[in-house]
């Protein structure tokens, strides 16, 4: 299977034609403040230029990247500047959601595990209390405390391991992840174009 496919995930790709007298040389020098960052280092090879980022600053405006490729490419109707970056952050909210729903069906199968014998246990229950000895009439007459009901450990408890077993917690959090997945792809790629136009343009 093309990696295309599925690397367009954690990938950014855009473009930007540049300004008609713009150089590659010229647009490169404005570009490269981003990437004088600390944790960054960065390549710059005819017209394209390479970075790489470890142990990135919150500060840093690039900071969601760990790497990628800028290169300019130049046809009849003027520059163009294309860019492929990376994000682990990305990919990690992509596979959040996938992990906790896998949380969720597992403590789902679990909580199925449980019920059947949980269920026997209180049927047991209720037959002991209708097989109970009712209080003798001389013991009664003579004034004994009667004996003390069962208490309904049975009702708690099945309600503390429904509550346990639950599996909304992990329903909540996949969510969660996805929708930061969804709004992070949409934002930072808009952001990441602002930016580098910002730069081109700058005086």
């Amino acid at each position: 299977m093309n990696a295309r496919f599925i690397d367009w995930i954690w990938h950014v790709r855009g473009s930007l034609t540049l300004a008609p007298e713009q150089s590659s040389d010229d647009a490169f020098d404005r570009l490269r403040p981003l990437f004088r960052e600390t944790g960054t280092s960065h390549e710059l090879a005819s017209d394209t230029l390479t970075f790489r980022k470890k142990d990135q600053a919150a500060q840093d405006k690039m900071s969601v990247f760990d790497g990628g490729i800028l290169q300019i490419e130049k046809g009849t109707a003027g520059s163009v500047l294309h860019y492929c970056l990376t994000s682990r952050a990305l990919l990690f909210c992509f596979l959040a959601p996938l992990l906790f729903l896998g949380f969720a069906q597992l403590t789902v199968a679990i909580g199925k595990f449980e019920k059947a014998p949980t269920e026997e246990e209180d049927k047991a229950a209720k037959d002991k209390k209708k097989a109970e000895v009712p209080m003798n009439p001389i013991d009664k007459a003579l004034g004994a405390p009667a004996p003390e009901k069962p208490k309904k450990d049975g009702a708690d408890k099945a309600k503390e391991r429904d509550k346990k077993h639950s599996p909304t917690s992990a329903y909540v959090f996949a969510a969660i992840f996805a929708a930061l997945y969804v709004i992070g792809r949409i934002l930072e790629d808009r952001r990441l174009k602002a930016l580098f136009r910002k730069s081109l343009l700058a005086a």
